[in-house]
């Protein structure tokens, strides 16, 4: 794929409406609300989502983070909320996205892929015959209690940049991304998109000044 000449912003665990305001206003493109999940932040429930996702316009894309593995659990979380993505964080048997399609057209279906070592290039390269986009994040699903994003940490890039190169559909990068190593984030791995969650925030909460200063640095690369 080649690479992107400015970065898509998508700023994840949305847990209300003024955070959705507020996002779009400094630029999102895309948004994240989590559903239940083994581990990490800004999880809240189906309800509070679905009620968040009818107040995003159309033109911005709403990620419905769901931890679920069989097609039937995912397509049953899909219909609580209606949002327009789907983010899938953990590992799926490759008939599953298939599965999801027949039943809900018109999806859009994003692969979270724990960067760890050179597997996880193996299995961007297989799961990206499938869905829409692949979202290359830190994590390890291998855990003992999953750890499936959220982390606050960088991966290696280097990985990231390889998956970057190989696969024909757009990536996301996330991993303790903000907006003191955006730039240098970018410049690496060279994203469709960059996605970011506590680097915005304090106490949980979206932060205004936060936000503000990382758009300045995305207008940077400009």
């Amino acid at each position: 794929m080649n690479p992107a000449k400015i970065p898509q912003i998508k700023i994840c665990c949305i847990s209300s409406k003024e955070e959705v305001k507020a996002a779009i206003r400094y630029g999102a493109s895309a948004l994240g609300l989590v559903g239940h999940m083994p581990s990490g932040p800004g999880v809240i429930p189906d309800e509070l989502i679905a009620e968040i996702v009818k107040v995003i316009p159309p033109q911005i894309d709403s990620f419905l983070l769901t931890s679920e593995t069989k097609a039937e659990k995912i397509i049953e979380h899909h219909r609580k909320v209606n949002a327009n993505t789907i983010q899938i964080v953990d590992e799926l048997r490759l008939d599953t996205y298939d599965q999801i399609r027949k039943n809900i057209p018109g999806i859009k279906l994003v692969q979270v892929i724990h960067v760890i070592d050179d597997n996880s290039i193996k299995r961007a390269l297989n799961v990206s015959k499938f869905v829409d986009t692949v979202l290359l994040d830190s994590g390890n699903p291998n855990l003992k209690v999953k750890e499936l994003g959220g982390t606050g940490r960088t991966h290696n890039w280097e990985l990231s940049k390889e998956i970057r190169k190989l696969v024909d559909i757009p990536i996301f990068l996330a991993g303790g991304i903000g907006s003191h190593n955006i730039i240098e984030a970018f410049q690496t791995v060279r994203p469709f998109g960059i996605d970011l969650c506590s680097s915005v925030r304090t106490n949980g909460k979206l932060d205004l000044e936060k936000l503000k200063n990382l758009f300045i640095e995305v207008e940077k690369l400009r």
